[in-house]
């Protein structure tokens, strides 16, 4: 357990944001990576050294206003999908509360960021899938304008675009399944309560995830919208709608939970996927807990560290250690950081 202790903006939040970057190839708190690059420079690096199974990987990557390079081992990788997953990690920060109370745009970023991180195939039929749905959608402008235009090639792009979300709704309940056999024990440990539950919430109605019933049932909803889709323009169903909730004793959480709920619901979400890196990849993913303790009252905060002093690399920024169990600082590396320096106490 290593500990970034600090007054705010002093620089402990940029740690997190560094070897999120090198993991991800982007920041869990911006959206535009020229926002990393320092005031009146045309560039940043960032360098790791990350060990893993033994196998040591040094990784870099160069953020440009309009492009970013990546390196394993001093070797460009020209494709996302190759360098993502030399360094699996789990973010939380305080902006988190927006898994539950944001727009479902957030809670499907999480999910693809999580399962890309764990399968490299995952990515490419996400990226595969995003290819075709804008052309779909790009066809549908094209016969709204031109009733004379072949709708037979409508149809093929259609297929293949079902074939992709198949495979994505698939991944994305056998996920969420995954974190339900485990989030509901984190939440008690930390919080005291029982009850919680994910509920995946495509936006239409799947019978089961078999492969042939989404297929059949992704067709009949094609077939049925055409017309509407013709004047959106636009496809109407399918994975990039999806959308996922949390409930405690069947109460939505985004409504019905207090703030404090909340945060212990996306913590304890959190910790659930520790385990999916463990069963699938056989590896456990270093943990980033930005701010975490001011987001807790004392006694979640030192539940929380028993559930994560051993075992597990996390990295947690705070502004002060008042009140924590000392047993927990016992075996931790605490760093203090002031004016973007980093002590060693």
């Amino acid at each position: 357990m290593n500990i970034f202790v600090g007054d705010n903006a002093q620089g402990k939040t940029n740690i997190l944001e560094a070897i999120t970057f090198l993991a991800l190839t982007k920041s869990h708190r911006l959206g535009v990576h020229p926002n990393v690059i320092m005031f009146d420079k045309k560039k940043a690096k960032i360098k790791g050294v990350v060990q893993k199974d033994k196998i040591i990987s040094k990784l870099e990557i160069d953020i440009l206003e309009n492009e970013k390079k990546l390196f394993v081992n001093q070797t460009e990788i020209r494709r996302v999908a190759d360098y993502i997953s030399n360094l699996n990690v789990i973010v939380f920060s305080p902006d988190d509360l927006e898994i539950i109370k944001g727009s479902p745009s957030v809670r499907r970023n999480l999910l693809n960021i999580q399962l890309s991180q764990i399968s490299k195939k995952y990515l490419n039929i996400y990226n595969e899938y995003n290819k075709l749905l804008r052309t779909r959608n790009e066809y549908l402008k094209i016969l709204f304008q031109n009733s004379l235009a072949d709708s037979s090639y409508l149809d093929i792009i259609t297929d293949k675009l079902i074939e992709k979300a198949v495979y994505i709704y698939k991944k994305r309940n056998e996920y969420i399944n995954f974190v339900n056999s485990s989030i509901n024990t984190y939440y008690q440990k930390i919080n005291g309560e029982c009850g919680i539950v994910i509920k995946y919430e495509p936006n239409i109605e799947f019978n089961s995830y078999d492969d042939e019933e989404i297929r059949k049932t992704l067709k009949h909803y094609y077939k049925k919208n055409y017309k509407k889709e013709l004047n959106y323009g636009m496809t109407l169903v399918g994975p990039h709608r999806d959308d996922f909730s949390f409930y405690l004793e069947d109460k939505d959480l985004k409504f019905f939970g207090s703030q404090g709920q909340q945060k212990t619901a996306v913590l304890a979400y959190k910790l659930s996927e520790i385990l999916i890196f463990e069963d699938i990849l056989k590896t456990k993913p270093v943990l980033l807990l930005d701010d975490i303790f001011s987001e807790l009252d004392l006694k979640k905060r030192n539940r929380l560290l028993k559930l994560i002093h051993t075992g597990i690399q996390s990295i947690i920024t705070t502004t002060d250690l008042k009140n924590i169990n000392k047993k927990y600082l016992e075996d931790a590396y605490i760093y203090n950081v002031k004016n973007g320096k980093v002590e060693r106490k």
